[in-house]
């Protein structure tokens, strides 16, 4: 017995959700730092609050990874994970930017780091099952697309999430400063917008998708009945399938290390930088209208690499058909490497428009090809726990940089946090030279497009 292939709008719908999660990822991206800082914190330690974004996917992805695979109700498998994520991710997005409110009972730096902390855990509860929910829905040969699918959704929703708060000022004349220790207005706003169409999106999945049961998915696996999910399976049961991971897994985990370690660090250190090395602003400097205005420019490069990876994903299964996933991935991880380092030799904030459409080909491949590569070893019976035990691979290395980035941007860069984005692209490069390691198990099956 084989999966029904899936036509695209179906493809399409079952992870439109993920445009409303990254929407509000793409706002936490472009917008925490600059956040944290008006409430208090130094550039060097802005690594350290970002620490719980990469802690809380540690945790989250492989508890839900095993339950979503082991629970079956009347509302679904992989859904019920999907509403309650959305939810309480929706509650940490509106109150982040507000954390001053709660200024009686705390400082609002730590009600905001609070916030951020409620609102990855929440991302993680709901990103997790939607890895699996295109693993489990998926005939191998559609994967590629299906996650490239995902891919330009999670684009398109990070441009609207990343040019939200530059066109609320520009456009809506919704101001941009506020008085010292408060967030202004154009974030406040972009934030609650986020968190209304995270819960918007998120139901257009659940209404418009069927999850197969597990007695389906067990009669897709070779022997049939041998794949049915065990009634008594364990929480615990997660360590033993730490060990027992594919050996592609293994080979990819090095690839996920370095292409991640370089992400967080162009997350957590482009607005400085920029208001820095191409703004010409002291790097004590967070508060002025000219670090205001670098911060919604960064937004606008985020959205514009977010951009440019949801045209590209579109692309990518035809070029992986041609070349292979592996030098697909290679390529693209190349490509963003050098575009990241040829920040430092832009002249103005425009000219740093240009590096961004190479970090959005890196950007689509890192989302994309590793889960297709990864899919195709794993049984579907185990898809969710090990989807989320990939993500260690995706944690760890933020959570390394959080605990080094800061410090060596202090000591060692002398608080230029633009040699850490060159950091980055050097990570890019080498996470490129990795892929040669990996054995893609399917890649010989893959086909073009859809039926």
């Amino acid at each position: 017995m084989e999966k029904r292939r899936l036509g695209f709008w179906e493809i399409w719908n079952m992870s439109f959700g993920f445009l409303g999660i990254q929407m509000g990822f793409a706002l936490q991206n472009a917008n925490a730092s600059r956040i944290l800082q008006i409430f208090g914190a130094d550039v060097h330690e802005l690594s350290w609050f970002w620490i719980i974004a990469p802690l809380m996917g540690l945790i989250v992805q492989p508890i839900i990874g095993h339950y979503s695979d082991n629970t079956w109700g009347r509302f679904g498998r992989r859904k019920p994970f999907f509403l309650v994520g959305a939810l309480l991710a929706s509650v940490g997005l509106i109150l982040m930017p507000q954390a001053d409110i709660f200024i009686a009972f705390m400082p609002a730096l730590w009600v905001g780091a609070g916030m951020l902390m409620i609102m990855d855990a929440s991302f993680n509860i709901a990103m997790e099952p939607f890895r699996a929910l295109v693993a489990d829905n998926l005939h191998t040969d559609q994967r590629t697309l299906g996650f490239s699918v995902q891919t330009a959704l999670i684009g398109f929703g990070a441009v609207v999430g990343s040019w939200l708060p530059y066109v609320l000022t520009n456009w809506f004349d919704i101001p941009n400063t506020a008085p010292n220790g408060s967030v202004p207005q154009n974030l406040i706003w972009s934030f609650i917008v986020g968190a209304a169409i995270l819960v918007i999106t998120i139901l257009v999945t659940i209404f418009t998708t069927k999850e197969y049961s597990p007695q389906e998915l067990a009669s897709f696996e070779e022997g049939g009945g041998a794949g049915l999910v065990p009634v008594k399976a364990k929480l615990t049961d997660i360590f033993t399938d730490f060990r027992k991971m594919p050996e592609t897994m293994k080979q990819l985990s090095w690839v996920q290390f370095f292409s991640w370690f370089g992400l967080f660090g162009m997350w957590v250190f482009t607005t400085p930088a920029l208001a820095h090395h191409i703004y010409g602003l002291p790097i004590t400097d967070t508060k002025s209208q000219a670090y205001q205005n670098a911060g919604d420019w960064v937004g606008v490069l985020f959205g514009v690499y977010n951009f440019v990876s949801a045209i590209f994903a579109f692309f990518l299964p035809v070029i992986a058909a041609k070349i292979g996933r592996k030098k697909t991935h290679a390529i693209s991880l190349i490509i963003g490497g050098v575009s990241l380092i040829s920040l430092y030799y832009m002249p103005n904030e425009y000219w740093a428009i240009l590096p961004m459409i190479g970090i959005g080909i890196a950007w689509a491949s890192i989302l994309a090809m590793p889960y297709a590569i990864l899919a195709g070893s794993i049984a579907p019976r185990k898809m969710g726990v090990y989807m989320g035990i990939f993500n260690f691979f995706i944690v760890i290395p933020q959570i390394v940089n959080a605990l080094i980035g800061g410090p060596i941007v202090k000591y060692l860069y002398n608080g230029n946090a633009m040699y850490a984005i060159i950091t980055s692209g050097a990570s890019f490069i080498i996470a490129a030279l990795l892929v040669a390691k990996v054995k893609d198990v399917d890649d010989t099956k893959l086909k073009p497009g859809i039926s």
